[in-house]
């Protein structure tokens, strides 16, 4: 097990929670599209960064295949959230490193969201917002 395994244990149970709280949401509150910031940013952004953490920095730390699987299962589950909460079911099959990759580019964790999931459209406007661009 890497350094990672406890905090990568407690966002898999965190985003597990999170996405039974969103399945059995009856009157919307959890669904609503306000909802979908903190899935993105304070669930799965958290997942995928703390991936760039591990492969950043000149220290490439190696994930066992349960820490890597748990890891992917957290962000898609929140990425499964965050659709939710506009509306689409989906099942998320995306892999945390693809996820990275587009966090690197974009360094905007909206963008990553819609350009994995497509949405919201592109046209909804609101990807690209620039008060969720990563600090450095």
């Amino acid at each position: 097990m890497s350094r990672y395994g406890s905090r990568i244990a407690a966002l898999e149970r965190r985003a597990e929670r999170d996405r039974t709280a969103v399945e059995r949401a009856i009157d919307g509150t959890a669904t609503a599209p306000d909802a979908a910031e903190s899935y993105l940013r304070d669930g799965a952004g958290q997942a995928i960064w703390l991936y760039v953490e591990a492969r950043t920095g000149g220290r490439l730390v190696p994930f066992s295949p349960f820490e890597l699987t748990a890891l992917e299962r957290a962000m898609n589950c929140w990425l499964e959230c965050y659709t939710r909460c506009y509306g689409v079911e989906l099942e998320a099959e995306f892999t945390v490193r693809e996820a990275a990759e587009l966090l690197v580019q974009t360094r905007n964790v909206d963008d990553v969201g819609q350009l994995l999931t497509g949405v919201p459209s592109r046209d909804h406007g609101a990807a690209g917002d620039s008060q969720h661009r990563l600090e450095q």
